[in-house]
């Protein structure tokens, strides 16, 4: 990189959020623009290489670089505007729909392999029927799976169809937004390069959140605080729960706690999948994969509460940090892992009663201990309760062997206030999307974001004046809102 450059549109972030921006960007304007993506950390196959050497160690490289913390996930694209984010929030749930099949339909290009789980009706009705019983709320939908092994190849084949219309920027961090008359005029690096241009997008995802907080309230965006989740990572055999996910891949269940009235629900199911840990920031936490070509003997998710604070603390990452970190401690470095039995009888698990259990664990670096030292009362209390319904179901999973990991964490950015084309509402063509800016969670909705600000610009470039739905929907909210 020069010392100076110009472009059109700046993507800050080349996770699924940035990369479906630059793609959105590029098809539809058929090289009017010219278009930048910029990300601190390094392509994915280099990234993949020094995974492969840290034997699957947590790593700065898991989280940022071209394709983000989803290029290392499990690959699921939810297929329903009701899970993994906020979108709903900014525009009707009927688009948001839309937008949803839409990025499937891209990332069914990108994919080298998947497999679309869909369910059928009656079975899911009967499956609802036993949720009610005990008191769990069961919510269907249909997921397209990437697998572990096949999202970095996807991502690869994306930055393939983007070279020759986007200019990518790896190994390169930006420091500071550059803003003039409340409006957006570029980027500048740590090295004091400036990259000037017309609209700016951030998607530096969860992993460059604090950065991205910290410059908005700099700048004079508006932040609003959004909940943490803490929780486990279940794992036991796949038989025991065979029989919820041969009906729904990813079963949801939602519970409500009869003693603090907390929400209780699963997570990221992984059958035949493996526990992994992963580094955020300077904490481990605990995480699961589902691969394509690899199949494990058990099934594990998460279960998790959300926490929200209001006065005088407004912090829930810190408060989620914290948590992480007595697991970190009390391990040595790692995570705990303890057997149901163990923990119902006030008694830490040792590897001797970890090799009597009849679920072995996947990950082989989790420290056998107490998690009743890490997670607070209330959180313990609901998630037994949750684990003791879900037996209903899955009748052997309240079972000494059950194994439960700590600590999931998923920390949930500040929400930063945008206009429903994800505009932020104090500084002109200064756009957030994906997880960073606290409005999604997931693969689905966060590369929904990118092109929700993507067509925002090509509208305001005279580019696409009409697509039947989601610039239709900005021009009428402009009309009767913004003008």
């Amino acid at each position: 990189m020069t010392n100076k450059e110009k472009y059109d549109v700046v993507i800050v972030g080349a996770g699924p959020s940035g990369i479906f921006a630059a793609y959105e960007l590029a098809t539809q304007s058929k090289g009017d623009l010219n278009i930048a993506i910029v990300d601190k950390g390094k392509d994915v196959s280099e990234r993949e290489k020094e995974r492969e050497k840290s034997g699957g160690q947590p790593s700065i490289s898991i989280m940022s670089g071209w394709g983000g913390a989803g290029a290392f996930s499990d690959g699921k694209i939810t297929l329903s505007p009701d899970i993994g984010g906020w979108l709903t929030d900014l525009l009707p749930r009927t688009l948001v729909k839309k937008l949803i099949m839409y990025i499937d339909s891209i990332w069914a290009k990108f994919a080298e392999k998947s497999t679309i789980y869909s369910y059928d009706d009656d079975a899911v009705a009967e499956l609802q029927y036993r949720a009610r019983k005990a008191h769990l709320k069961l919510v269907p939908y249909v997921i397209r799976h990437l697998g572990t092994d096949y999202a970095p190849k996807a991502l690869m084949k994306a930055k393939k169809m983007l070279e020759d219309s986007v200019d990518v920027y790896l190994n390169t961090n930006i420091e500071h937004v550059l803003v003039k008359n409340k409006t957006v005029n570029g980027v500048e690096t740590v090295d004091g390069d400036v990259i000037e241009a017309k609209y700016v997008i951030l998607a530096p995802g969860r992993f460059g959140a604090n950065w991205l907080h910290k410059e908005m309230s700099r700048i004079g965006v508006k932040l609003t605080t959004n909940p943490v989740d803490i929780g486990v990572r279940l794992e036991t055999s796949y038989d025991t729960t065979k029989e919820l996910t041969d009906v729904l891949y990813e079963p949801k269940l939602i519970y409500y706690s009869p003693t603090f009235d907390d929400t209780v629900r699963t997570f990221c199911v992984n059958p035949n999948g493996y526990v992994i840990s992963e580094k955020y920031d300077e904490v481990i936490t605990t995480n699961g994969h589902a691969y394509e070509d690899k199949k494990s003997g058990n099934t594990n998710f998460a279960l998790l509460i959300s926490s929200r604070f209001t006065e005088p603390f407004k912090d829930p990452i810190s408060y989620g940090m914290h948590i992480a970190k007595l697991a970190n401690l009390l391990s040595g470095g790692s995570v705990l892992v303890q057997r149901l039995g163990d923990l119902l009888r006030g008694r830490r698990s040792t590897k001797d009663r970890l090799n009597r259990s009849i679920v072995e664990p996947t990950l082989e670096t989790a420290v056998p201990g107490d998690i009743s030292y890490v997670l607070p009362y209330r959180h313990l209390v609901g998630i037994l309760e949750m684990i003791k319904a879900l037996d209903e179901l899955a009748p052997g999973l309240y079972s000494d062997h059950t194994l439960l990991y700590v600590t999931e964490v998923k920390f949930y950015s500040s929400r930063i206030e945008t206009t429903p084309e994800t505009e932020t509402t104090a500084i002109k063509n200064l756009y957030t999307i994906g997880d960073g800016s606290g409005i999604t969670r997931s693969l689905a909705q966060s590369s929904a974001s990118g092109v929700i600000a993507a067509r925002s610009i090509l509208m305001k470039e005279k580019i696409i004046e009409s697509d039947g739905f989601l610039i239709d929907y900005f021009k009428r909210i402009r009309r009767g809102v913004y003008l």
